[in-house]
């Protein structure tokens, strides 16, 4: 980036970008599906997210800092809790979602639908 990285604007959105898994760059270099940030006017920086597969593997792995322990060594109740954290963070409308958060809690499949459906008894897994 041309502009100083200690400008407040960049200090004060740097570590919501680097939790998203973003990337900060110059504006000047920005691509269609970048997001470009102005302060007072003049575009200051641009913000590459990340796809979302990438997002996905980020959240899990936020996930698993915040338990201290893989996954896969949560009891039950914990593991239904962060399907439910990931549902409301829509890791579940990622192609191949269910299949890699039930690898991540070292389930299958149909458990993580039968998780999903204990929170909304209205919704249906897949046949």
């Amino acid at each position: 980036m041309t502009e100083p990285l200690d400008h407040p604007f960049v200090t004060a959105v740097k570590p919501l970008v680097d939790a998203m898994g973003g990337e900060l760059m110059d504006p000047a270099l920005a691509q269609p599906d970048d997001v470009v940030l102005a302060w007072e006017g003049q575009d200051l920086l641009a913000v590459r997210l990340p796809q979302l597969s990438d997002s996905l593997d980020r959240i899990l792995a936020a996930l698993e800092r915040r338990h201290g322990v893989p996954l896969a060594q949560l009891d039950r109740k914990s593991k239904q809790d962060v399907v439910r954290i990931l549902e409301a963070r829509g890791a579940f409308s990622v192609r191949h979602g269910v299949e890699t958060v039930a690898g991540a809690l070292g389930v299958s499949r149909f458990t993580v639908y039968n998780y999903l459906n204990r929170e909304n008894p209205n919704k249906r897994s897949p046949e």
